[in-house]
């Protein structure tokens, strides 16, 4: 084995891009994206990574040239991928369905797994090694909805990295695409889930009316895009790390919660810790509202489904709960938890159209940032469990977090091969240590601001 570098710097080795186009002649129409879909908060591209190691029985075999063929014959039936988004009345977003493919990059590096350190870990720190971003490649607008890397490293592993236009599809839609790419590297002819367009069930009545409360929507004067949200810190002073806690940790933090609510989910009461540490870190007026949103998948919540099998666009809506962080750094942690329950237990198929209808009687507003902490549960999405041929990922899924906003809970196994959770979260320096400090004496279980004492754990930072 060759000893490790002192650092984890490697260089990678990038071939042009090239659009990779579908394997045969798909349609030439026009998909409307649904009114979740084409929100002004979903108009961005969002990196994903996957990590795969080398595996023997795929000895003498390139991914890159057997995704690449996956890639092209799953575009058959993804073949919406393959266009441009183009804007309507009203900046309702369509797909033009060109057939002018994703972008795509053949890359080498020239180390191995065991030789990059850290780099293939969150917050992966040499993210644009792996994932080059093609200039003018980024709009929302007629560009390319996919930009995919794979490179190879010199053990036989490789990363696979892609971005996506977040308009098109969540998580789960992603894993979906990713799946059928998968097995058709492995030989399949076609996926065994079909893909389901059928926007129009997320779309806004006619005529639309709001009748639930959205506070994850609420107005600020002068900020209509994301880019022209106002985040209340320089961009310099930002840190971008990641937080391993293991399985154990997360079971302990349940001490945390009153009798009541002892049947609290695991992502409700590390959610309401998170919430707790992090506006203690951020120090903000004890007056000011501070906003927890979570992203509620809706695919699975109701019963009929609301959304068809195979449906691959954003099945979600954001449900807020909103307190002052007074109200959060003095009570205990099961105050927060209260909320957070609230939040996940109260969507409803009627507050889900209510999203829908907003974003038509309001122009599409995007969630408002300022005091919002938004969180978003992958645990189970199946990032990991994407297998081209090489066995389930070391890591998959996203990768870092949105600046001063969002988080997201992958799962992950440590090199001592102990399970849990990573999640990214970014904030100004010295309120990173803050952070790092309170949630470190919360798992150790140490008093935090009125909450009770409990066994002995400790925080991974990575």
């Amino acid at each position: 084995m060759s000893p490790p570098l002192a650092s984890p710097v490697f260089k990678v080795n990038r071939r042009e891009p090239e659009l990779l186009t579908p394997a045969k002649p798909t349609p030439h129409e026009f998909k409307p994206l649904s009114d979740i879909d084409d929100q002004e908060s979903l108009r961005f591209h969002i990196p994903v990574l996957q990590v795969y190691r080398y595996e023997p029985s795929m000895q003498g075999k390139d991914p890159v040239k057997i995704i690449r063929e996956a890639l092209a014959k799953a575009l058959v039936f993804y073949y919406p991928f393959a266009g441009r988004l183009r804007e309507g009345r009203n900046r309702k977003l369509l797909v033009e369905c060109t057939g002018d493919g994703i972008l795509f990059i053949e890359a080498d590096a020239d180390v191995t797994f065991d030789q990059s350190g850290d780099a293939l870990q969150p917050p992966f720190p040499y993210l644009e090694e792996l994932l080059f971003d093609v200039p003018g490649s980024s709009e929302t607008l007629n560009c390319p909805l996919l930009l995919i890397q794979v490179t190879r490293f010199k053990c036989g592993g490789f990363v696979y990295a892609l971005r996506l236009n977040h308009t098109m599809s969540d998580g789960p839609g992603l894993v979906q695409f990713l799946s059928a790419v998968a097995e058709m590297a492995r030989g399949e002819q076609a996926p065994s889930i079909l893909p389901v367009w059928e926007r129009h069930v997320l779309d806004a009545r006619n005529p639309p009316r709001v009748t639930c409360i959205h506070r994850e929507y609420d107005e600020i004067e002068g900020i209509n895009s994301i880019s022209s949200a106002r985040i209340p810190f320089p961009l310099h002073d930002i840190l971008d790390k990641s937080f391993f806690i293991r399985s154990t940790q997360l079971s302990a933090l349940r001490r945390f919660a009153p009798p009541h609510l002892h049947g609290c989910s695991t992502f409700q009461i590390l959610t309401a810790c998170l919430w707790k540490c992090r506006t203690v870190a951020l120090q903000p007026d004890p007056k000011q509202e501070m906003r927890m949103i979570c992203l509620n998948n809706v695919r699975k919540k109701f019963n009929p489904p609301l959304l068809p099998e195979g449906y691959y666009g954003n099945g979600f809506a954001l449900s807020t709960v909103v307190a002052t962080a007074g109200e959060l750094t003095q009570n205990p942690i099961g105050y927060a938890l209260e909320l957070v329950r609230k939040a996940t237990t109260d969507m409803s198929r009627e507050y889900l159209q209510s999203v829908a209808d907003l974003m038509v009687i309001k122009g599409r507003p995007i969630f408002h940032v300022e005091g919002s902490y938004i969180v978003s549960d992958l645990r189970h999405a199946g990032f990991r469990e994407v297998d081209f041929g090489w066995g389930k990922a070391v890591y998959g899924g996203p990768l870092r977090a949105i600046p001063m906003v969002a988080s997201f809970y992958v799962p992950f196994e440590n090199k001592k091969g102990e399970n849990g959770i990573v999640f990214p979260i970014c904030l100004p320096t010295q309120a990173m240590e803050r952070f790092a400090k309170e949630l470190n004496n919360l798992l150790e279980g140490q008093p935090i601001h009125g909450d009770n004492n409990g066994s002995s754990h400790v925080l991974s930072a990575l």
